[in-house]
């Protein structure tokens, strides 16, 4: 089986219940506005339409792909009409199944092709939830019967190292880690040349969130790129950027940052459960082109889920 496929049908109720639940204020910031902006209309007009552009902006789902989604609509609506809300609910979510598919690459092909060990690397900023959605990562694959190895080399904070070393203990998977301020390529390096001699399936590093300056940064991570280059040729095969959906504009912004810094090709986006900014989603995927492929709606083990797009609409629309 491979890395993807790794929920079974079983799991379905369970995950579509918790990404219900995941999206509840999202979908109450955008549809009760919604529904005042559409009340005693009986077609789609400027009003109505600054209303839902303000609507997205507030939901984070970032002026330019609002912008987009607005001139989609206002072209539908010049021939197309609607009585009711339920009809623009409709016509909004086909608008943004159809900029999620746009944007949406499927790179299951290629981990499938891929020999082990399969190696993720981690970026992100402190306290987006980088370690967690690590540790998350860790019991998913391990839970479908995947041989999960961690690398600690975020070894410029200490706790970054006592952190991984509690989820590796508590979701009982090895973990490879060195004395703080040791070099982190090192770290990357032996933790590669573990996985290689036990067989190890998925190998998952972490890196710092920062460092002195964004020079430092890119450096850094393109050190350690090599460095497990030299074990693993076509490694790391995911550089995952961890983001906090909360943070709606900051997301942006550090999404420029790492992009610049390194070859990111795939995006989690954490804390949605907490937030009604979930439209951040709509915006990251589209303005960077990048894969939203996790998404974090709650703080069990299992509300790290792979993105699924179709999943997602359906949840933010039903039942409204």
């Amino acid at each position: 089986m491979g890395i993807l496929n790794i929920f079974n049908s079983n799991d379905n109720d369970n995950q579509a219940n918790s990404l219900d639940q995941g999206l509840a204020k999202t979908k109450e910031n955008l549809f009760k506005r919604l529904s005042r902006a559409v009340a005693g209309k009986s077609k789609v007009d400027d009003e109505v339409l600054d209303e839902l552009e303000e609507t997205l902006v507030s939901a984070d789902v970032g002026v330019e792909t609002t912008l987009k989604i607005i001139d989609r609509i206002q072209k539908r609506a010049a021939s197309d009409k609607y009585l009711n809300t339920a009809e623009l609910n409709n016509i909004l979510k086909s608008e943004i199944l159809s900029l999620l598919a746009e944007n949406y690459q499927n790179n299951q092909e290629n981990i499938e092709n891929q020999q082990k060990p399969y190696v993720i690397m981690v970026v992100g900023v402190n306290g987006v939830g980088k370690t967690t959605t690590i540790g998350k990562l860790a019991f998913m694959f391990k839970n479908r019967g995947k041989k999960v190895l961690l690398g600690a080399a975020d070894t410029f904070r200490a706790a970054a190292v006592d952190q991984l070393t509690i989820w590796a203990e508590r979701v009982d998977v090895p973990i490879v880690k060195q004395q703080m301020g040791a070099d982190p390529a090192a770290v990357a390096f032996d933790t590669l040349n573990s996985a290689v001699a036990n067989s190890i399936d998925v190998v998952i590093i972490d890196t710092a969130g920062r460092l002195h300056n964004k020079v430092n940064l890119m450096n850094e991570l393109s050190k350690i790129r090599r460095v497990m280059q030299k074990v693993i040729p076509d490694a790391p095969h995911e550089v995952l950027l961890v983001l906090d959906g909360s943070t709606g504009q900051n997301a942006f912004a550090q999404a420029r940052e790492f992009t610049t810094a390194t070859q990111v090709n795939a995006i989690a986006l954490t804390k949605l459960d907490g937030t009604a900014k979930g439209g951040v989603v709509l915006g990251i995927s589209d303005q960077f082109k990048i894969p939203v492929k996790y998404i974090g709606v709650g703080e069990k083990l299992s509300d790290l889920q792979i993105f699924d797009r179709n999943q997602f609409v359906e949840s933010l629309f039903r039942n409204v």
